[in-house]
């Protein structure tokens, strides 16, 4: 059983927590127009990497709050636990977030605010 430190309780259970997938998927604003294709990559495609991976989980049997973990897949070693809208820390969380696909996506580029018309 894997033992899951809550930044909120401490380390509890693994039974305790529930995976929320993965983590800094950025959704597309409505006034950025994609491809129907584009928005189902954003939609349906998931990273599922061997190594290190960056979660999102839910502390559901204690303070019910969620945040992020870097986590490695082949070992289940648990390498950083952080608040939801924030950045991992770790060399670890800084690499598996670089080199995710989705940072080249175009669902990415467009969860950024537009350019205002007209502006220079």
């Amino acid at each position: 059983m894997l033992l899951i430190n809550c930044p909120h309780c401490g380390a509890r259970d693994e039974a305790e927590f529930s995976c929320g997938g993965e983590a800094h998927i950025a959704r597309p604003l409505a006034d950025n127009a994609i491809s129907d294709q584009q928005f189902a990559d954003y939609l349906f495609w998931r990273h599922n990497p061997k190594g290190v991976f960056l979660e999102r989980w839910r502390h559901g049997a204690g303070c019910r709050k969620w945040f992020n973990a870097v986590r490695d897949t082949v070992t289940d070693e648990i390498i950083e636990i952080y608040d939801m809208g924030t950045m991992p820390k770790s060399k670890l969380g800084k690499q598996a977030y670089a080199e995710n696909w989705r940072r080249a996506s175009a669902a990415e580029k467009a969860a950024q605010p537009a350019k205002a018309k007209g502006k220079k």
